[in-house]
């Protein structure tokens, strides 16, 4: 079902930028966003075909001309380095989008550029400090007057949860970090332009997006249109994103590459995310919520139709699973439980933190999706990442492109017949007069879906699959209706990884999602 591999050692890491800040507005500059340097026309097509062109030279690394005292700003300091509405491009129109830069300093000091397109015609957005307000105990002063060479990024504002409020949708940061919200949402997983070599014995390279064309929308535009120059040492791009804001806000990625060296391992479609601790280990951490984590499971639907859900962990050591796939119809990183007694967290709100869904379009004929887990103490760390890898390697000169819709909202959207797995929980093996150290016990519930209406007497079995460990017993039984406990208590053979699956069937007629955990012996142990 499933092959696993561990990486134990050093990652290089990325930071996902938090709810960060900037304003912005408009001057009239002229841009050479196209082949043609004298021209300021702009299309996607010569966006690709000067990245196509870029490919052939040098990779350049970034030099930043940003002051020394914006760059050494502190996350404290940085914090208070607010946007001015009244800045916004756009502002003071009929239009329905909002756009804001966000400002240099802190982790952020590669500048990049944002070109503004109107009628096929790219011109520069450039900003300066007057856009920006520098509150205590900054000194505004020092900040008056100095130069901007460019933003560290943008964020899309649409009135989004009510009429009469412009709210953020999607906002592009660091790297080729991006995120997004739909109704109700607070932001959460983030998603990548690329992941190149991340969890390999090579060190992790992180593409960046450079330049960024935005197409002015019309006043009955419900979408908006924007591009993006993607470079590092190894690759180029050109990216096209329609982002069409909703209940499920949908972005839709067209991505043209091409790779100067060889790639060990290609990300694409990447997504970043946070698992601290939920009901399955919620025993290693001292803590009064009862759960924190962005993201909860790994969720892929194949295209024979079978349904997984690789439920989250936070191991004690860095961790790879790979899922063999061939054109799957999604897979996506979720938050099932959406109540906020679930968490009980009033300011992280980990119950409005949306779902991720990546649906393929194209280029995803034959690979694997990729899932790393890296241990983590605290909830800052972003140590869950998931991707989708082609099969055949990646070699310099290699042009491939991919397209594929990412919808960001409640996991209330993933509607399937199948029953879920709703929780999984973990603890000492053997029964309760009779615990035993060396056996671990799993429980998982399964509910609604096909399970709704069987008598407790309903022929169901469960079809399971262990491998690294001895099953001692195992169990299934109705709770209520709608609502199958199965339980299995395994003694992991030596150290190696215990792989886990199990789906509920009638005649060998599945009717539950395939749940998949993988355990390490010594996981359980306390990290606070």
């Amino acid at each position: 079902m499933i092959t696993r591999r561990s990486v134990i050692g050093g990652l290089s890491g990325a930071i996902a930028s938090s709810a960060l800040i900037g304003s912005a507005r408009a001057q009239d500059t002229a841009a050479e966003p196209s082949a043609d340097p004298n021209s300021n026309a702009f299309s996607f097509d010569a966006l690709t075909e000067r990245m196509k062109a870029r490919a052939a030279e040098a990779y350049t690394p970034p030099s930043s001309s940003v002051p020394d005292h914006i760059r050494q700003l502190d996350y404290e300091a940085y914090k208070q380095v607010a946007f001015r509405p009244d800045r916004a491009i756009w502002e003071g129109t009929d239009l329905p989008f909002r756009l804001q830069a966000f400002h240099t300093g802190w982790l952020f000091n590669e500048p990049v550029r944002l070109f503004e397109v109107v009628d096929g015609e790219a011109r520069e957005l450039t900003f300066s400090t007057e856009d920006f307000e520098y509150r205590p105990p900054l000194d505004a002063e020092t900040f008056r007057n100095t130069e901007l060479p460019g933003v560290a990024g943008f964020r899309v504002h649409f009135p989004l949860n009510r009429a009469d409020v412009f709210d953020e949708v999607i906002a592009f940061q660091g790297a080729s970090y991006f995120r997004a919200v739909g109704y109700g949402n607070v932001y959460g997983i983030s998603a990548r332009g690329l992941a190149i070599d991340t969890a390999s014995s090579r060190e992790e390279e992180f593409p960046r997006f450079t330049e960024f064309y935005i197409e002015r929308p019309t006043p009955q535009s419900r979408q908006i249109r924007i591009y993006a120059a993607l470079d590092s040492e190894s690759v180029t791009g050109a990216y096209a994103f329609t982002v069409t804001p909703g209940r499920d806000t949908i972005t839709d990625v067209t991505a043209r590459l091409f790779f100067r060296n060889d790639v060990q391992r290609l990300g694409v479609a990447p997504m970043t995310s946070m698992f601290l601790y939920g009901e399955n280990n919620r025993a290693t951490f001292d803590d009064y919520r009862a759960r924190v984590h962005d993201s909860e499971g790994l969720r892929i639907v194949r295209n024979n139709g079978d349904e997984i859900w690789r439920h989250l962990n936070n191991p004690r050591v860095l961790a790879n699973s790979f899922f063999g796939e061939e054109n799957p119809v999604s897979f996506a990183l979720n938050q099932r439980h959406r109540a906020f007694a679930d968490y009980e967290d009033a300011e992280a709100r980990y119950d409005k933190r949306p779902s991720l869904r990546v649906e393929p379009r194209h280029g995803f004929e034959k690979g694997h999706v990729q899932l790393v887990e890296i241990p983590a103490d605290a909830d800052h760390m972003d140590n869950i990442v998931a991707f989708w890898t082609p099969a055949d390697p990646i070699q310099a000169g290699a042009s491939p492109e991919y397209a594929y819709r990412m919808v960001w909202g409640d996991a209330g959207s993933e509607e399937s017949t199948l029953a879920l797995a709703v929780s999984t929980r973990t603890g000492i093996g053997g029964t309760s007069g009779s615990r035993d150290d060396s056996i671990r016990k799993f429980v998982v519930d399964f509910s609604g879906g096909m399970l709704r209406g069987l008598r407790p007497d309903a022929p169901v079995t469960p079809a399971t699959y262990v491998g690294g460990g001895e099953v001692v017993t195992s169990s299934l039984a109705r709770v209520e209706d709608g609502l199958w406990r199965f339980a299995i208590d395994i003694r992991p053979e030596g150290e190696r990884p215990v792989e886990m699956a199990v789906r509920l069937t009638v005649a060998d007629r599945p009717l539950t999602e395939t749940w998949l955990y993988q355990w390490r012996r010594g996981d359980e142990n306390r990290r606070d």
